[in-house]
C-alpha cells in the first residue's frame, strides 16, 4: 500500500482541486493507497471539503486534531496512521506538485532508495524567497547534513525509513532534519515549486523564524560555538586592554574620560545577554521534552469505515 501524508489548515478554496490532482497522481502509478489529510484545527469549512470529497474518494481518511498543532506536529499525526508500505508527505498548498510523485515513486522502487525527497531547484512567485534560501543554506552549513539544501517536507519514505523517524520522539520537532539523521540511501528529485493556486500563505516570516529556530537548535551546537567564540575574543580584547590601562598608569600618560569604560561594560553585558538567551533557548526545550506531552491530540478519525 502507498500512503500520502497531507496536512491542512484553513484551505477550504484549495481542497476539491488539492483532493481530485492527489487521486489522478496516485492513480497512474497504483491502485493500492490511501490519502491521509490532517485537519491541523481548522477554523473555516476545510473538514466539511474533505468529508464532501470523502463521500467521491473513499480512500480519502481524514484525522481532525483537536485544535491547530502546527505542521509538524500534523505531519507526524499522519505518518504514525499511514498504513503504507511507502509513505509520502506532501504540504496541502499545492505547491509541491503531486504529479511529482509518480516519478518519485519509480525511483524509489527501482533505484533501491529508501527516501527520495523533492528537491527545489527554483520557486515560482517572490514572496519569502530570499528569506527561505537563505534559511535553507545556513541550515545546511550548521548542522552537518549535507543533502538538506532546499529540499522541505516533500518526500517518500519506505517502511523501514519510515519506522526510524518513528522512534524519534520529541516534541520540537523539524522533520526534514530528523529525516535526513536517520540515514538510509537518500536520493531526491528536482523540481520548480509552485506558488500558491489559491488563497492566503500560511509559511509567515515569523513562522519562517520559528521553524529556523528550532531546526538549527535541534541538529547543531552551532549557537553554543559562536557564544564560546565572541566570548574567547571578549576575553583576549579586554585582557590586552586591561595591559595597556596599567602600563598607562606605570608611564604616567592617563586615559582620559570614560566614555571607554562605559563602552566595554555594556558590550560585556550585551553579550552575556545574548549568551543567556542561547542557553535559554536550550532549557526550554530541555523543559518541554520533560514535560511530556503528546505532540499532538486526535478529535476524530474519518476510516475507511467511518461514516
Amino acid at each position: 500500500m502507498f500512503s500520502l501524508v497531507i496536512p491542512v489548515y484553513n484551505e477550504e478554496c484549495l481542497i476539491q482541486e488539492l483532493v481530485s490532482r492527489s487521486v489522478k497522481a496516485l492513480e497512474s502509478f497504483t491502485k493500492n493507497y490511501e490519502i491521509l489529510f490532517i485537519n491541523d484545527g481548522s477554523s473555516d469549512d476545510t473538514l466539511q471539503k474533505l468529508l464532501e470529497a470523502r463521500k467521491q474518494f473513499p480512500r480519502v481518511k481524514i484525522i481532525d486534531l483537536s485544535r491547530n498543532f502546527g505542521h509538524q506536529a500534523a505531519f507526524t499525526a499522519g505518518i504514525e496512521a499511514a498504513l503504507g508500505n511507502y509513505v509520502a508527505m506532501m504540504d496541502g498548498d499545492l505547491q509541491d506538485p503531486p504529479e511529482l510523485l509518480a516519478e518519485m515513486y519509480q525511483k524509489i522502487t527501482e533505484e533501491g532508495f529508501d527516501i527520495v525527497s523533492g528537491k527545489r531547484k527554483g520557486r515560482k512567485g517572490k514572496r519569502l524567497r530570499f528569506a527561505t534560501n537563505l534559511f535553507h543554506t545556513f541550515f545546511k552549513k550548521v548542522s552537518g547534513l549535507d543533502d538538506m539544501e532546499n529540499s522541505g517536507n516533500f518526500s517518500i519514505l519506505n517502511r523501514a525509513a519510515v519506522n526510524a523517524m518513528l522512534q524519534m520522539k520529541e516534541t520540537i520537532r523539524y522533520l526534514p532534519g530528523m529525516r535526513s539523521f536517520i540515514g538510509f540511501k537518500q536520493g531526491y528529485v528536482e523540481y520548480v515549486r509552485e506558488d500558491r493556486l489559491e488563497g492566503e500563505p500560511k509559511m509567515t516570516l515569523s513562522k519562517l523564524i520559528v521553524l529556523g529556530a528550532d531546526a538549527i537548535f535541534s541538529f547543531s551546537k552551532f549557537p553554543i560555538k559562536v557564544c564560546l567564540f565572541l566570548g574567547t575574543i571578549g576575553t583576549i580584547v579586554f585582557f590586552i586592554a586591561g595591559i595597556y590601562a596599567l602600563a598607562a598608569k606605570f608611564f604616567g600618560f592617563a586615559v582620559f574620560g570614560w566614555s571607554s569604560t562605559v563602552l566595554s561594560i555594556y558590550f560585556l553585558g550585551s553579550i552575556q545577554l545574548i549568551f543567556l538567551g542561547v542557553v535559554g533557548e536550550y532549557v526550554y526545550r530541555i523543559y518541554k521534552e520533560s514535560q511530556n506531552r503528546p505532540i499532538y491530540l486526535v478529535k476524530k478519525f474519518y476510516d475507511a469505515e467511518t461514516e
